[in-house]
């Protein structure tokens, strides 16, 4: 059989031609169903034998096959096996085309083979040619489909990667900018620039979570984020990173409630960061009122944190409040990417990030297992 490649023929109106495949062994057969099938756009490739249609289906991609049952050397039905075992034409729809009496066991045969339908000669040709332009169709939506999944894949790796690009490059200037703002700050102490300084410093450091956050986001979606599975101890990651949000926020009442052994095998620095996300979001959406922190050890495979703050989560935003960019319900205060790359982080090691409305409060839990899936392999 050739292996020559296919030839993409072109409408005239510039979309590729839909191949139809028609096989029998009868010439006056294959005439009179072209004559029948010939339309704008449409192609007819006809086959005398099933050698010859393999060939063609090598060559072709075909919206539809139309195969007789009776043919000698090779029939319909083994046509139709060789089509299902190759993964370039098990997708192609087949029509049994028979001059037999309808006989239940063997259209349960047909069927068996593969066919979505089998028609009884002599052939109604409106029957027929209904059920063709189904299928031609059917296949000219799924190419559209294609086309249009591939082009939006194009775009996504597009934006992606310039935003990777972007945001690598955003962090020399801005390292700069924040030593500068840092020098403002302990020269200006006393003077009545203190306060402007101060908020450049702010601002700095601001921008410079919306970066990371930005680079995480690209190494996420990127599919080339890596986890550094190492022993630690989750009860003093919660530790640090409570401590530090309280000096980011002038001494915010943050309660920490630690029980139970929490020794485990986890990426540290991006469990931290998670909790570090699940904070600023209570701090930032939450209402005025303590936010508290519990890190519970007592089960034997699991680690958990939990995050509660007073407030309530609008139940439309609840469901999507772990995708990108949607995950903030106030534009105005951050990208929208903490809580998705929070959890994105947590299920990288084969665990759990929930939220839900409590009685009063909002409450995240983040549970972790003892031991990071990573790590287990």
């Amino acid at each position: 059989m050739s292996l020559a490649p296919d030839i993409v023929s072109v409408s005239p109106a510039g979309a590729p031609e839909t191949h139809i495949l028609i096989v029998d062994d009868v010439p006056q057969n294959l005439v009179a169903l072209e004559a029948l099938l010939a339309q704008d756009g449409v192609d007819i490739l006809k086959a005398g034998s099933g050698a010859e249609a393999l060939e063609l289906l090598l060559r072709h991609d075909v919206a539809l096959a139309l195969l007789d049952v009776q043919m000698p050397e090779m029939d319909g039905f083994a046509l139709a096996e060789f089509m299902r075992g190759s993964s370039r034409t098990r997708h192609v729809p087949i029509i049994f085309l028979t001059a037999s009496p309808n006989d239940p066991a063997r259209s349960f045969k047909g069927y068996d083979a593969g066919a979505v339908d089998f028609l009884h000669k002599p052939l109604d040709p409106r029957v027929l040619l209904g059920k063709v332009n189904v299928f031609i169709q059917l296949h000219r939506q799924r190419l559209e489909l294609k086309e249009r999944n591939e082009r939006l894949e194009r775009s996504l790796q597009l934006n992606e990667t310039m935003i990777a690009v972007l945001t690598h490059d955003l962090r020399t200037p801005l390292s700069a900018i924040s030593l500068c703002a840092e020098r403002l700050v302990e020269e200006a102490d006393g003077t009545p620039l203190a306060r402007t300084a101060s908020h450049v410093m702010t601002s700095a450091g601001r921008m410079a979570r919306m970066i990371e956050q930005l680079l995480d986001f690209s190494r996420i979606r990127s599919s080339v984020l890596k986890m550094d599975f190492q022993k630690g101890d989750l009860g003093q990651v919660c530790e640090d990173v409570v401590a530090e949000m309280r000096r980011a926020h002038d001494g915010l009442p943050i309660g920490l409630s630690i029980c139970g052994n929490l020794h485990g095998v986890f990426d540290v620095v991006r469990i931290a960061q998670a909790v570090s996300n699940l904070i600023g979001n209570a701090v930032q959406h939450g209402e005025a009122g303590e936010v508290n922190v519990a890190a519970e050890g007592v089960d034997k495979d699991w680690l958990e944190v939990s995050v509660r703050n007073a407030g309530r989560i609008p139940e439309p935003v609840l469901g999507r409040l772990f995708e990108p960019f949607k995950g903030s319900f106030h534009p105005s205060k951050g990208l929208g990417l903490g809580l998705y790359i929070a959890d994105q982080f947590v299920r990288a090691h084969g665990g759990t990030l929930r939220a839900e409305n409590l009685s009063s409060e909002v409450c995240f839990r983040l549970r972790l297992p003892r031991v990071g899936v990573a790590a287990q392999g």
